[in-house]
């Protein structure tokens, strides 16, 4: 096993005299950036930054001057964005690069003050950045929320160490931030990256699939995004598969999804919702209650990955227990070619995931070299997949193990996270619903002010996944609740006018979701509010309900309503099963991070 080093950071300060912060107001919400090779601006808020001259980089991913600006994502509840210079590649001619830099300057119209200020600073190593105040109908939307109001508003610096260059950079919607609040790049993780780019780029063992897994709060999500940032670098797009229910990366939670990559990532989730290739909606953020379920909607994901460009997988961080035979069960049946454990020094999570470990060792469905029994319960749901393994005899694996050891502060301990997973959970379901907003339109428009569509009860067919409903009950937990919108492959028919209840949970194509924002039973309607297209609401013929809910902050901010707000009341019989008070969640508060949250 290697052993780590002391960190990299993503942010390094130059030595040079002139290395100190250059930025100037180039225009109304605009500033230009000057930095020195290796000089780096971390910061929190929002931005877009385009390169006007020389190369910089933004958590792996290359800005270059003929790319179009990049949206900058750094909110309170994640760590800061670094924007760092890179050195030029061949030494350049000093008098074409000023000639270039003023030329760059002019055609984006930056004031004639702020390109004096520019070129009395400059040298010909040095990376022209300009940055742009960023507002999107997604933000507006989550902002417009009295909980996260303050989502890209970090604490702000003492008076006596503000400067001219942070109040220019405030312009523009950011905040510069200590280096250490950014991303800590570990030596081992350096050296893990290095070797999946050149297995990637080079494909002499085939087309890689790299599955990351680790306990909670390791840097997986960050591993993933960085390695594909680089990857885009090199490749034009890269799969990424999500099976980690609880913290997913382009959907709503509950989902098991398959995406094609062809753009850096550079935010948190809820920034960059998007249609996967493939899409599950496994309805829980847990699978602890349903392996089987899980490991069929897996296997079903990942028969659409057609090995045409490398796959990176990620996992769930229950790796305890039952949740360490279930990654084993993964890894047999998604055969990675590198996996990268992320853990911290003393190894107590969970072994060392060699090759001859998850040979010999059993997992949940599968038996391991030694074992003579395959387990006998839930057979069905792997009977396919094992069969092809030799009656459920598991063959030794071949992949390349690579360790990464985390090093920032509080990595791997348990319920120590920035944020709490529901939060970020109902922030991205939140994004999603952020796409319904209209890109024209400078104000936000409430949830209840836009037109649902209207969908026959006998059109769809409906289940409930997580738990038993009586039919007579299935329309009152229809109503004001988060629904798949799918597609399966049987015909719905229905002799009356509905509603169609399935009897089991079909594993199908998911197409998007929606808010069933009422029940007109006299007309035998439902009404969905989703941002999914007409087109493809088209193929929809099946509703799924979860035990995904929708963000209480939806329900309680309903503005322009006058009296009792609706599907929200304090006069309820609490004893009633099923019912249950909407609870406050404060988990924004930490000791590095002070964002004030009451979120209910």
């Amino acid at each position: 096993m290697p052993a780590a080093r002391r960190p990299r950071r993503s942010a390094r300060r130059d030595a040079s005299p002139r290395a100190g912060l250059c930025a100037a107001e180039a225009a109304e919400g605009s500033a230009v950036l000057l930095l020195a090779p290796r000089q780096a601006l971390s910061f929190s808020g929002k931005c877009a930054a385009r390169c006007l001259l020389g190369a910089a980089r933004v958590l792996g991913f290359a800005l270059a001057p003929h790319q179009p600006p990049l949206r900058l994502f750094a909110p309170a509840s994640h760590c800061a964005l670094s924007i760092e210079a890179l050195p030029p590649a061949a030494r350049p001619d000093p008098h074409q690069l000023r000639a270039a830099a003023r030329r760059a300057m002019r055609e984006h119209r930056v004031r004639r003050q702020a390109r004096v200020k520019v070129m009395a600073r400059f040298s010909p190593e040095c990376t022209l950045v300009l940055l742009e105040h960023l507002d999107t109908p997604v933000t507006r939307f989550l902002l417009s929320h009295p909980p996260l109001s303050q989502l890209f508003e970090p604490q702000k610096k003492e008076e006596s160490s503000f400067t001219p260059e942070d109040a220019v950079l405030a312009s523009v919607g950011i905040v510069k931030c200590s280096p250490e609040r950014g991303l800590l790049v570990s030596e081992s993780m350096v050296l893990a990256l290095e070797e999946l780019i050149q297995a990637c780029c080079a494909e002499d063992e085939g087309v890689p699939v790299v599955l990351v897994c680790g306990p909670k709060n390791t840097g997986k999500s960050t591993f993933n995004r960085y390695l594909i940032n680089l990857l885009l670098n090199r490749l034009p797009s890269v799969e990424y598969m999500e099976c980690d229910i609880g913290q997913t990366e382009f959907t709503p939670p509950g989902c098991v999804s398959l995406s094609n990559v062809t753009e850096p990532i550079l935010g948190p989730p809820f920034t960059h919702q998007q249609t996967p290739r493939k899409m599950v909606y496994y309805g829980q953020t847990s699978c602890e209650q349903d392996t089987e379920r899980y490991l069929d909607v897996v296997k079903y994901v990942f028969s659409s990955y057609k090995k045409e460009v490398p796959l990176v997988i990620n996992t769930m961080g229950w790796v305890k227990g039952e949740g360490l035979l279930l990654l084993i069960d993964i890894i047999r049946l998604l055969s990675p070619s590198h996996i990268v454990q992320m853990d911290v020094y003393d190894w107590k999570a969970m072994a060392p995931l060699t090759p001859e470990y998850v040979h010999l060792t059993p997992g949940l469905y599968t038996k391991g070299k030694q074992q003579s029994k395959c387990k006998q319960m839930y057979m069905s749901a792997v009977e396919s997949w094992k069969q092809s393994e030799g009656e459920g005899d598991a063959s030794a694996p071949e992949y390349k193990l690579l360790y990464v050891h985390p090093e920032f502060p509080r990595a791997g301990v348990a319920g120590e996270a920035r944020v709490h997973g529901g939060i970020l959970r109902d922030m991205s379901i939140l994004g999603y619903l952020g796409q319904l907003q209209y890109p024209d339109i400078g104000a936000v428009l409430p949830l209840h002010s836009l037109v649902p569509y209207q969908v026959p009860f006998n059109a769809v067919a409906v289940r409930v996944i997580h738990t038993d409903v009586a039919p007579t009950n299935i329309m009152y937990a229809m109503n004001a609740s988060w629904v798949g919108l799918c597609r399966i492959p049987d015909e719905i028919r229905c002799q009356s006018e509905g509603p169609v209840l399935l009897t089991q949970t079909p594993v199908c194509d998911c197409l998007g979701f929606g808010i069933v924002r009422g029940v007109d039973m006299e007309k035998k309607l439902y009404h969905i509010l989703t941002p999914v297209p007409p087109e493809n609401l088209r193929q929809v013929n099946c509703l799924l309900l979860g035990n995904i809910s929708i963000p209480n902050c939806v329900l309680m901010g309903q503005q322009g309503v006058e009296g009792e707000i609706p599907y929200v009341t304090s006069d309820y019989n609490y004893s009633i099963l099923g019912s249950g008070k909407l609870r406050k969640k404060k988990h924004f508060k930490r000791r590095e991070y002070m964002f004030e949250c009451d979120y209910t």
